[in-house]
């Protein structure tokens, strides 16, 4: 400017990188480096509306824990190296082993959180010059059972439902799908179009009781692994009441007749399938009448479904009742896979699995492959599937794979039987890891590290659940020497001699070779697809900048997408009743239920279940550095029945351990009321960064569907048994103790610790078994208090095991500890608000020594809305006050009135509350 002054900050609008609704947002980042984030109101998935991760992206834009340089490690130290020796090391490294013992020696293991540039690369690399099929993603262990259950009845990978047709539908049933926490901008599409009609009904099929059922018409809490006699109970009982669509099936579909006779000779009568899925009968008798009086059916199933080892049949017996009944290619009707990440749909695009090829071709077609070869114009191509992710880390172990580049994942949390990854990977002769984050259970078996571009630093593409592919949009400089994950894959094709066929400088062309290869071939004596890209050939750096959020398929020549077919065409998916099989026809794929891998036993008597929380993401590496998203839920638990609690000896609150076969992890006692008998859920988010013990995937079986290669989250047996200990504690401090796992004498000390990101401190949970005489010193090593001058004040009352410590600086809280030998302490809320103040007042000390503070109303207890930072207390207080409804709190308190995921808690608090003043 002429003045010299800075420019002023604009908004760039991107995509938000967490789960797969794919919601628009706007970027801002100020002259001092802070960056805010909001919805974009010019995005049709969200219209600008955020749930409380996308809200709080603005606080994980940090430099805090960031890769910054490329670095090998030598004799168990990391050695920084430049790029070009970094990518030499990878290249001479993976040529040895190649050249040594074939190509199916190497592989790679990456991740639905690349942008679709990556992963196109990536496979372009490994299928086409490498010549193996052995590259997966993590996406394997999220949606590729309904990979395998669309290509079973559409001969292709197709989601054939919108984000506007969960808004026409009569019905929406949501199946193994906490969508108020997981998805929790498409639930609030969902809730405000049945606010539009009240006559739209909601059925909820989960064994939990969730935020999302809280909401629902009708709950069916279905046993777990029983959604095939379900699904073919429903099957039947719409056969027997002429609910079929006969001209549909005649004129559309195969394999009618075998499928509908084991569904009825497995589910044919539903009081049998109510014992099997111990359901009441009369619930599952009006679930199955609703679905057959609705017209605009949509199934939506995500985790619950497809995590299983019957993943795939679980799909198809969903996919055949749409079929049975017509309900597909119409508006507001058909099967829906809510995808987990943000970009699993942008790698199947590309071939992400390693039994498919890129633009929705199929590797084991010889055709199919000889055209990628073609256009790749590659030496080679990969002629059979290459290893599933829970294979691939098998074949580590059993030193068949030698090498292996992980990319953007952290398999050593989040794979199941996990501990046989960190063995497999610290025996694998090359590990080479590219990531944002330096400390990761992951990248402690790396021999070199690659630092990868992070969301805010990197440009491409990503498709939402519904084909809807968006910008991800650069608007920070890339930190350190953190360089995009193609760039770096491209660059070894480089130094093998392929940089003809390799020659990007920028995402817009590898997007243009994407969108080439979805129209190669692309007709019907070739190869046809519904995936079809080829309107959008040709952008250059400008046109790809301006790109707008477009859903698939794009045929040149049109502005609405169509069919890759020649002629017109409606926009809705099967529409036309034209599907990717041989012979135009959807199949109905029988479905025979069969009881989940691993039986229940004295030794292990309980069903683990895993997922999500409603504030946090994968491992925490992004959600763990966001203060707003630490508190909701602040440490690992396991939830469960209080009768199955009474059995296994624990208590709420305390700690225990869990454990199968395969492992075990140790995880605080909740009983919510939300599990059935018999069952258990831990949640999937911690790792050795955040916990000292609660990787919970070293506990899961590693069984997978036989078709898809998904693994069984859902159903593993444990048992839960006390974890015994002396003393419970914790403290806050402004020093970032415990960075790393055993990183300081703070969680050196304890037996157990959990760690989170407050708003100017670190918050760590502790637990120890040796009781100690001396808690004063003790306490001081611990927080790191060297001088004997400190403004140091402690409490401590021997007989009662209980001790109080803090330390000031300047008169402001610097750290504090509070130890007993009971769980219940002093409140976490209320202690970090004292961290925002400048100097304590004398009311603050004394309240700190007490425990508790002076002044009614200081402590707003434990987050219930994290969007706007409301707490449990100043929430129960409105209560009393008078609101009666979320609406009224949202009024009065703005919580519930952004992304709405808090909106069940805020119903069961008001209802808590009743109850309780009824009672009294």
């Amino acid at each position: 400017m002429m003045d010299g002054s800075s420019p002023e900050p604009r908004d760039i609008a991107s995509t938000c990188p967490y789960c797969g609704t794919g919601c628009g947002v706007l970027a801002r980042t100020s002259a001092a480096g802070v960056t805010t984030v909001v919805g974009d109101p010019q995005h049709p998935t969200n219209f600008g509306r955020l749930c409380v991760k996308g809200a709080a992206l603005g606080e994980t834009v940090v430099p805090r824990g960031r890769l910054l340089h490329p670095a090998k490690r030598v004799a168990g130290a990391l050695q920084r190296l430049s790029w070009p020796a970094a990518l030499d090391e990878v290249a001479d490294g993976f040529r040895r082993i190649i050249d040594r013992d074939g190509p199916d020696a190497v592989a790679w293991y990456v991740s639905g959180q690349l942008l679709t540039e990556d992963y196109y690369v990536a496979n372009k690399l490994v299928k086409g010059f490498v010549g193996s099929a052995n590259i997966d993603t993590n996406s394997r262990l999220c949606m590729s059972s309904a990979v395998a259950g669309h290509k079973r009845a559409f001969g292709e990978d197709i989601v054939p439902v919108s984000y506007d047709d969960l808004e026409q539908a009569e019905l929406v049933v949501l199946v193994g799908s906490n969508t108020a926490w997981c998805h929790p901008i498409l639930f609030q599409r969902l809730l405000k179009a049945r606010e539009r009609n009240p006559a739209m009904k909601l059925v909820v099929i989960d064994p939990r009781r969730t935020a999302t059922s809280e909401m629902a018409d009708l709950h069916l809490p279905v046993r777990p692994g029983t959604d095939v006699w379900l699904f073919n109970g429903l099957l039947s009982y719409l056969h027997q009441h002429g609910v079929i669509d006969t001209a549909f099936i005649e004129a559309h579909t195969s394999g009618f007749a075998r499928t509908m006779a084991i569904a009825d000779n497995t589910a044919g009568d539903l009081r049998s399938v109510a014992a099997a899925c111990k359901l009441d009968p009369g619930v599952l008798t009006e679930f199955c009448r609703l679905f057959a009086r609705s017209e605009r059916v949509i199934t939506a199933f995500s985790m619950g479904v497809n995590q299983s080892s019957s993943g795939t049949d679980k799909v198809n017996a969903i996919i055949n009742c749409h079929l049975a009944t017509g309900r597909i290619g119409k508006s507001g009707a058909g099967p829906f896979s809510i995808t987990g990440q943000p970009n699993a749909m942008g790698g199947r695009e590309v071939g992400g699995l390693s039994n498919m090829l890129a633009a929705h071709l199929d590797l084991e077609v010889a055709a199919h492959r000889a055209l990628v070869q073609d256009f790749w114009q590659s030496p080679r191509i990969a002629d059979k599937p290459g290893l599933k992710a829970v294979d691939l880390f098998d074949a580590i172990d059993a030193g068949i794979v030698k090498a292996v580049w992980i990319m953007a994942t952290n398999p050593v949390v989040s794979l199941p039987d996990a501990d046989k990854v960190k063995r497999a990977l610290a025996k694998c002769e090359l590990v080479v890891v590219s990531d944002v984050i330096a400390d990761t259970d992951t990248t402690a078996f790396a021999h070199l590290l690659l630092p990868a571009q992070g969301w805010g630093e990197k440009d491409g593409t990503v498709t939402n659940s519904e084909r809807c592919i968006s910008r991800q949009r650069a608007f920070l400089p890339p930190i350190g020497e953190a360089r995009p994950d193609w760039w770096a894959l491209s660059e070894v094709a480089r130094r093998w001699g392929h940089g003809a066929q390799f020659p990007y400088d920028a995402a817009h062309q590898i997007f243009d070779e994407h969108a080439r290869l979805t129209r190669f071939g692309n007709r019907d004596d070739i190869a046809p697809r519904y995936l079809n890209l080829g309107g959008l050939v040709g952008l250059d750096q400008a046109g790809y900048d301006q790109l707008a959020p477009t859903r698939w398929p794009v045929l040149a020549g049109t502005d609405a997408p169509v069919p890759a077919t020649d002629g017109a065409a409606p926009l809705q998916a099967f529409a036309d009743g034209r599907y990717y099989t041989a012979d135009r026809r959807a199949r109905f794929v029988p479905t025979a239920p069969q009881a989940p891998a691993g039986r229940l036993d004295d030794d292990y008597p309980l069903v683990l279940n895993t997922g999500r929380v409603r504030d946090h993401w994968h491992t925490m590496t992004r959600t763990g550095l966001a203060p707003r998203l630490a508190t909701h839920v602040a440490e690992p638990f396991v939830d469960l029945h209080p009768q199955d609690a009474l059995l296994s000896g624990v208590r709420e609150h305390a700690l225990a351990r869990v454990s199968s076969v395969h492992g075990s992890c140790v995880v605080r006692v909740r009983l919510s009321g939300e599990m059935p008998r018999n069952s258990v859920f831990v949640p999937i988010h911690w790792s050795g960064q955040f916990a000292s013990d609660a990787r919970v995937g070293k506990l899961v079986n590693p069984v997978v569907d036989p078709v898809s290669g998904e693994p069984e989250f859902k159903h593993t047996p444990v048992r839960v048994e006390p974890f015994s200990v002396a003393w419970h504690g914790f403290a806050l401090s402004r020093d970032d103790h415990g960075a790393a796992a055993g990183a300081s004498p703070l969680t050196a000390a304890a037996a157990w610790w959990t760690r989170i990101t407050g708003d100017g401190y670190t918050r760590s949970e502790l637990a120890g078994r040796r009781p100690d005489g001396d808690w004063s010193a003790r306490a001081r090593a611990m927080l790191g208090v060297v001088d004997p001058d400190a403004d140091w004040l402690e409490y401590e009352d021997p007989t009662a095991g209980v001790f109080r410590a803090v330390h000031l600086v300047d008169g402001r809280i610097h750290a504090c500890l509070f130890i007993s030998p009971r769980p219940d302490l002093p409140s976490r809320a209320w202690l970090s608000s004292l961290f925002g103040k400048p100097q304590l007042d004398p009311g603050d000390r004394i309240g700190l020594l007490i425990g508790e503070p002076l002044a009614q109303g200081e402590d707003a207890g434990a987050t219930v809305c994290s969007c706007f930072g409301i707490g449990r207390k100043t929430i129960e207080a409105a209560i009393r006050g008078g609101c009666a409804t979320p609406a009224e709190l949202g009024a009065q308190l703005k919580c519930g009135t952004n992304c709405g995921s808090c909106v069940p808690e805020l119903k069961g608090l008001i209802a808590e509350l009743r109850a309780r003043q009824t009672t009294t």
